[in-house]
């Protein structure tokens, strides 16, 4: 590329950064109201700012810095945001999908850029490598239309990972294979042994690294810090053994996303941060090496026209491969068309990387005319992906409702408002409390958080301890931009207090943590949470974390035989659904026999794409025999009941000090389903069902106890392993 002389308007650093936000202010603004997509609208402005354009700025190292940087982040996120459950889900359709869109487009395009451009072999595979990957940047309309869900849709979120995996590792081989200036089988296997040895390294090493730090280390800013420092590694790490740095970052986000949940507060930052300076300081710099001039020339103007048509071409062939092959409507074929013929991210890594790669003769790979037709083929498949799937969508959704399978998220879970409601005491617990409901939580515009803080005393100490207690509570809430209502209360007493807010705003769940016992007399919930549960018929969850809430590997579940028949039965394998769904990780029931197909019903029936395994436990004291299950990195979650409600026996009664004295060193999550009735009436002092709930049995009781059942277990298991040898 020509280099211009002439130097630049602005050239002083500070301006040029200022010069920066101002673009990155105004861009997005300008081109939304013309209808240009995001992405194009900085490629766009770029151009104009650039040496090629009015020459405001030049192309400096700051670019270059921030250019590299960019690109990785670029390359990171989309990684980061692949749902990997629904990758396993739908993997054989998908991976024929993947086939059909990643391989099509390789051969035609290298065969067709040969053919039409008349560019070499190596030229030709990139530009192949950028056929073949695409963006899901048409995605959000599929979720506003409902069909996140939809078998087709799920199809080509397989085929998309599957493309973007293909066509970097083709791209790394061409990449080696140019540099080293030499074809052979010997190479190509060395670098595949390569990259299966590096994958294999990220996949074992990272996990284990990250949830040891998050663990470790609580601090927001420190943890993005983190994050990046591994992405960057990741990416630096692949260079070294001869591959492309963006597929480390890549392989960085689909590692780690398990571990950066999407309403999390390290989320929003890692996004925040990304697409406010790195991403758009990426896009503008590419922006800035177009010659515009160049576009009004035959040579770019064909180039452009071959590259849009191949595109397009390409991608509709393998979605009408698909659509023959598992027999699917003409709409559906839209709609894996419509989603997958958008290019973004992966073309312009190919391009920059083509660009930078250099000729024995001095020239570029990727030509100046080659490199302004991609910006064009960009600008057309991101118009034309919005455009067609939005059409497909329409009318899916109207198939799916004439037949009856409408996937709509919003009539899936119940229709009332869920309004939860989390008391804090403790500055020093209030976030975890927060983040934990934050899990459980789903749909922003049907489910509310109320933060409540208690004090029977109008000192000035006790208000500072609330409003601190509250500020707190509020900040993970603000990271993910979701209002939390906070209330700070005077009332006779903490119970009281949280009984009359319940009451009083219609709340249908509380998430408490337990207390920390201070004498041996302190009951394991504390005298507060007993009473609680006493005079409320409302959910109540009472958590301990002793590791974050998004770290956790496996939510075991133990469900009390008749579990099926209390009112709140489905609302708490929602909440335990929605939370291993941000997670990312395996819901385990521990059920009995009767109660597991109920279980399955509610999580079919609300649609949750989620790992679950099913075990039969069907006496309730084979609860301590979970303690071989459960490892420090899982959360116990204990499904009781109080002593009215119908799924209550009396051996729930020993619950607390059961998991006093094997489950102590454990993540718990305790919860008392919603019970059908009244509030208990508050005023009664007489009512011996209260007295008996704070009556614990005693360590003699509870000790004879333990140690039968354990025998009685063992017996089983002796007679079960008898019967299995005769049979034999």
């Amino acid at each position: 590329m020509e280099t211009n002389i002439n130097q630049a308007l602005i050239t002083n650093p500070v301006l040029i950064f200022f010069t920066v936000l101002v673009i990155l202010l105004m861009a997005p603004l300008i081109f939304k109201k013309i209808k240009v997509p995001h992405i194009v609208g900085l490629i766009l402005a770029g151009v104009v700012v650039g040496p090629y354009g009015f020459h405001v700025l030049d192309r400096d190292s700051s670019f270059l810095i921030f250019g590299q940087v960019g690109l990785l982040y670029l390359m990171f996120l989309a990684g980061l945001e692949i749902d990997l459950y629904n990758m396993r889900k739908n993997m054989s359709k998908g991976l024929v999908f993947g086939i059909y869109t990643t391989f099509i487009p390789l051969v035609l395009g290298m065969l067709m850029s040969v053919w039409l451009l008349d560019v070499g072999w190596t030229t030709a595979v990139l530009l192949a490598c950028m056929y073949a990957s695409h963006t899901l940047i048409a995605y959000p309309i599929v979720s506003r239309f409902g069909l996140s869900k939809s078998p087709v849709v799920l199809i080509t979120i397989v085929g998309t990972i599957i493309a973007i995996l293909g066509a970097l590792l083709a791209l790394a081989i061409t990449v080696d294979v140019q540099r080293s200036g030499v074809f052979s089988i010997k190479g190509v296997a060395v670098l595949l042994i390569k990259l299966l040895t590096y994958c294999a390294l990220v996949l074992y090493v990272y996990p284990r690294v990250t949830r040891w730090f998050f663990r470790t280390f609580s601090d927001q800013v420190t943890q993005y810090v983190f994050v990046l420092a591994m992405v960057f590694f990741s990416s630096w790490l692949a260079q070294v053994i001869g591959l492309e740095p963006v597929l480390g970052a890549f392989l960085a986000g689909l590692v780690m996303n398990r571990f950066v949940p999407v309403s999390s507060p390290l989320m929003s930052r890692i996004e925040f941060v990304g697409n406010a300076i790195f991403i758009p300081y990426f896009l503008i710099g590419v922006g800035m090496m177009i010659n515009v001039r160049a576009i009004s020339n035959w040579d770019t103007l064909w180039v452009s026209l071959n590259m849009i048509v191949v595109a397009l071409l390409v991608k509709w062939l393998a979605a009408w491969a698909a659509q023959k092959t598992y027999k699917m409507s003409k709409v559906e074929r839209d709609m894996m068309f419509g989603l997958s013929t958008a290019h973004t991210a992966v073309a312009l890594a190919v391009v920059m990387i083509g660009y930078e790669l250099i000729l024995p003769d001095g020239s570029h790979l990727i030509n100046e005319s080659i490199m302004n037709g991609v910006v064009l083929m960009i600008l057309v498949t991101c118009a034309v992906s919005p455009i067609v799937t939005s059409r497909a969508s329409a009318k899916l959704k109207v198939d799916m409702m004439a037949s009856g399978k409408e996937d709509d998220e919003e009539d899936i879970h119940n229709v009332r408002s869920l309004r939860t409601l989390i008391p804090v005491s403790n500055p020093i617990t209030a976030t975890q409390l927060v983040n934990v409901a934050l899990m459980m939580k789903r749909r922003p515009n049907n489910e509310s958080l109320i933060a409540l803080h208690v004090r029977n005393d109008n000192s000035q100490g006790s208000r500072a301890i609330g409003q601190n207690a509250l500020k707190l509570a509020t900040e993970p809430t603000k990271a993910v931009n979701l209002h939390m209502q906070t209330i700070e209360r005077y009332d006779l007493n903490t119970v009281m207090g949280i009984v009359n807010t319940v009451k009083e705003r219609n709340i249908t769940d509380v998430v408490v943590g337990i207390h920390a016992r201070n004498t041996v007399m302190d009951s394991f919930y504390g005298s507060k949470i007993d009473e609680l549960l006493t005079k409320l018929n409302k959910m109540v969850l009472i958590t301990r974390c002793y590791v974050p809430i998004n770290t956790v590997t496996r939510i075991i579940v133990a469900v009390p035989a008749k579990a099926e028949f209390e009112t709140g039965f489905e609302l708490w394998i929602i909440r335990l659904s929605n939370m291993a769904k941000k997670i990312g990780c395996r819901l385990m029931f521990y059920a009995s026999s009767e109660t597991i197909p109920y279980i399955k019903g509610v999580i079919h029936k609300n649609q949750f794409e989620i790992r679950v395994e099913y075990n039969p436990m069907n006496d309730w004291g084979d609860l301590i025999m979970l303690t071989n299950v459960i490892h420090e990195d899982d959360l116990f979650v204990v499904v009781s009941a109080r002593r009215t409600s119908i799924s209550f026996s009396s051996e729930l009664e020993e619950t607390p000090n059961l998991l006093s004295k094997y489950f102590n060193h454990n993540n718990l999550l305790i919860v008392y389903p919603e019970q059908f009735g009244a509030t208990p009436n508050l005023e009664s002092f007489s009512d011996p069902i209260a007295v008996d709930l704070d009556v614990p049995s005693s360590e003699l009781v509870l000790g004879v106890r333990t140690w039968w059942r354990f025998m009685r277990n063992k017996w089983k298991a002796f007679k079960r392993y008898v019967r299995e040898r005769i049979k034999r």
